[in-house]
């Protein structure tokens, strides 16, 4: 029987961080994933590393932390950047107001606000002219449906041992149980994301892990290229760092106003732009105890409708439209409990694996292996 140092259960980005982690500690490591690859969460996202507007916490300090990993192992991994940089645009003077009192803060730093002069002529591709803009250059963003497998490969490369297509029911005693046998091992980590449930269905009564079902889609190349990933309005009552600014409540009264049925929604715009051109749109939050696998053609037109407010669309064609799930429970913004004197559930409970893993990757083996 194969003896590993460390067991991690699942292949999305929380589980590979944490085997990435161990790996640098050149600890011998397992990944068990119960599909053939990763296909949920992980690769259903933008693949934006967000620190601008991050909560004012632990959040924020593992989002850069995270991003100088994302920079160390792109490149050997095969994962290119494909933007550098995110830009705030303000429609609202109420969210001009909130972008400049947060350029004022200590999180502001490294940022520029940008007047309406300058943010009009710097993005001729605006449908309309906009009240100002706020650039941030600590962002950046993946592909994340390539780079999830290209990271696995990576790890694999450097020697991780993954068993794909298996499905794993506990750690005691220094032995995982899994569908096709037993590993053995010094330490687990459990990544399970929105299989929490079932796998510690205690834990998950107790800490209300539901589900936030997320819409997206792709269109094709407009003919124009975004400096960086877009925000609009809307993010400025989402992200808690934005949100948590004197101003906000003044544009929340408005938004409550003018843009009701978005908030209902939990829309709030985000454009990425692929290496081709496209643009990954979204998205919408909706809250349930499952995840239902339907999606609603009015919040796809509502959130197409934010995009149009701020860019021109020569030919607005949908390419791909999906569905994506992750866990929210009432430990925000991370559910990590011992379920064994050696083995930790990590669970990223706020949507922000990919801008947050690695730095909590790295937490986690430090708890276990000191």
């Amino acid at each position: 029987m194969a003896s590993f140092d460390l067991v991690v259960v699942g292949a999305g980005i929380v589980g590979l961080a944490h085997a990435l982690a161990a790996v640098r500690r050149k600890l011998r490591v397992a990944v068990v994933e119960r599909d053939a690859r990763a296909c949920e969460a992980s690769v259903r996202n933008f693949g934006f590393v967000t620190v601008s507007g991050q909560a004012a916490d632990a959040t924020r300090a593992r989002a850069l932390r995270s991003r100088t990993v994302w920079e160390e192992v792109a490149e050997a991994a095969g994962m290119p950047i494909l933007q550098r940089g995110a830009l705030v645009l303000a429609r609202r003077e109420e969210a001009f107001a909130v972008l400049g009192e947060f350029a004022a803060g200590h999180m502001g730093e490294g940022c520029e606000l940008w007047d309406a002069a300058r943010a009009n002529a710097a993005l001729p591709m605006l449908s309309a002219p906009v009240s100002g803009a706020l650039w941030s250059p600590h962002e950046i963003r993946v592909e994340a449906r390539e780079a999830i497998p290209r990271l696995a490969a990576w790890l694999e490369s450097r020697g991780v041992a993954f068993v794909r297509g298996c499905t794993a029911s506990g750690f005691e005693r220094g032995t995982l149980r899994h569908a096709k046998g037993t590993l053995e091992a010094g330490a687990a980590v459990f990544a399970p994301g929105n299989g929490t449930a079932a796998l510690f269905p205690a834990i998950a009564a107790r800490e209300r892990v539901r589900t936030c079902k997320l819409q997206m889609m792709r269109l094709a190349p407009p003919g124009w290229r975004l400096p960086g990933v877009a925000m609009g309005d809307l993010s400025l009552v989402r992200y808690e760092g934005f949100a948590a600014q004197p101003s906000a409540a003044a544009l929340r009264a408005r938004l409550g106003h003018e843009a009701s049925e978005c908030l209902a929604r939990g829309i709030h715009l985000i454009v990425a732009q692929g290496a081709d051109g496209s643009l990954v749109v979204g998205d919408s939050h909706a809250y349930g105890e499952g995840a239902d696998a339907f999606s609603d053609a009015g919040t796809d037109e509502l959130i197409l409708g934010e995009l149009r407010a701020l860019f021109r669309l020569p030919a607005e064609q949908v390419v791909e439209r999906w569905l994506g799930y992750y866990p929210v429970a009432e430990t925000r913004p991370l559910l990590r409990e011992a379920v064994d004197e050696r083995a930790r559930l990590v669970c990223v409970t706020s949507g922000t694996g990919m801008s947050t893993a690695f730095a909590i990757g790295e937490e986690t083996i430090a708890e276990l292996f000191g």
